[in-house]
């Protein structure tokens, strides 16, 4: 295995219709030797509102690489923890395997390496008396494989940046800017 130093990945898969579940894990990997590994062992400690946590797929299970992950959204509850804890945490760290059974990860030398990935998690969903967590598992699974996979593929490319400059807009800017020539 050639060594992966840093590499970054995001992702975004839309939640079911009426659904919160909206996944956008956004991923670092990087040798434990470098600055990813130096990052990684500074989350050791905990942050108020900003849970870490290993990645496991479930007791005893944890995840190789090694994985550490945390919210981008302040917690308030302990409903957002058990979300959080559980489904989130169990796609994701079912994506990490199934990514490595698939090739997307090298087998060899995971030891080597170490992840973060940051994971949105909308704080309505432990309000949400309708909560579907098939489907907040499924945006976080298919999400976290996602952007592991552009991770170490570098996606997008900056040819790919580059040529969508003008067609590609961030959803928030509708209405905001006109449309360019």
């Amino acid at each position: 295995m050639s060594e992966i130093v840093f590499r970054t990945g995001e992702a975004t898969v839309l939640a079911a219709e009426g659904q919160y579940t909206d996944a956008m894990p956004e991923v670092l990997i990087g040798s434990v030797r470098g600055p990813v590994g130096q990052a990684f062992a500074s989350m050791m400690g905990q942050v108020q509102g900003h849970t870490r946590m290993f990645v496991v797929r479930d007791i005893n299970q944890l995840v190789r690489p090694a994985t550490m992950m945390t919210t981008k959204a302040t917690i308030h509850t302990a409903e957002y923890v058990e979300l959080l804890g559980g489904v989130v945490q169990a796609a994701t760290g079912d994506a990490i395997v199934d990514c490595i059974i698939e090739g997307i990860l090298p087998r060899d030398g995971l030891d080597e390496l170490c992840m973060i990935i940051m994971i949105w998690l909308d704080p309505r969903c432990p309000e949400d008396p309708n909560l579907d967590r098939k489907d907040l598992y499924r945006t976080n699974y298919e999400a976290t494989k996602l952007a592991i996979a552009r991770a170490l593929k570098g996606e997008p490319t900056v040819d790919e940046l580059i040529a969508n400059r003008r067609t590609v807009r961030h959803y928030a800017l509708e209405g905001v800017l006109d449309d360019e020539a």
